[in-house]
């Protein structure tokens, strides 16, 4: 085999050997790693304002809420799903659906108003009324910031949380007693977005 050939041959090798251990180009091309998100990204809920940009192009820069459906209305897009999503994940596909439209459209969401993270407390308390949610925010954490059980108060709690599917609420009824003595540590249950507590 000549120097020439034997040159060829090497070349092409490399090449091919560049092209599997190297999958980062493609054509010219810089194909960037897919963004991970933590655990514990916010999902975006029924209530919320957000605000969305797409760069160099005005028009389709909007702030708008989420409504009762889920669902937000975007310029040239129409109705889109962004309940239960993350910022990421409604950003990524609203990319993917004005690349039809934009050239390399650069998509921005930014959560302006918080509105779905909320428990409501209503009954026997001295403060009924809705309450922002934090993380791990527990049932007796809640009534204590609804001012605590009236004198009139039975001594067990109501939690109705919506599941999400079009059907009856799921109802659990809760022996405050039993929280407070020990008994039954687990009924202090982590309340999630649009619980309802009834203190009859």
């Amino acid at each position: 085999m000549g120097n020439r050939t034997l040159a060829i041959v090497q070349a092409a090798a490399l090449a091919s050997w560049l092209a599997g251990s190297a999958p980062l180009w493609s054509q010219g091309n810089v194909v960037t790693k897919t963004e991970e998100e933590p655990a514990n990204a916010y999902a975006i809920g029924i209530g919320d304002v957000l605000d969305i940009s797409v760069w160099k192009n005005p028009d389709l820069t909007v702030s708008v809420p989420v409504r009762p459906d889920g669902r937000i209305s975007m310029p040239l897009l129409g109705d889109v799903q962004a309940a239960g999503m993350t910022p990421l994940a409604l950003r990524q596909m609203l990319t993917d659906g004005l690349k039809e439209f934009v050239t390399a459209p650069g998509v921005s969401v930014v959560v302006k108003e918080i509105n779905s993270q909320k428990v409501f407390v209503t009954g026997e308390v001295a403060h009924p009324g809705s309450f922002d949610l934090r993380p791990r925010t527990k049932l007796m954490q809640v009534l204590a910031l609804a001012g605590g059980l009236t004198p009139y108060a039975k001594g067990r709690v109501v939690l109705l949380r919506d599941t999400h599917d079009g059907q009856a609420d799921r109802r659990y009824e809760i022996d405050l007693g039993k929280i407070i003595s020990g008994k039954s540590p687990a009924d202090n249950l982590i309340l999630q977005p649009g619980d309802t507590l009834v203190v009859p």
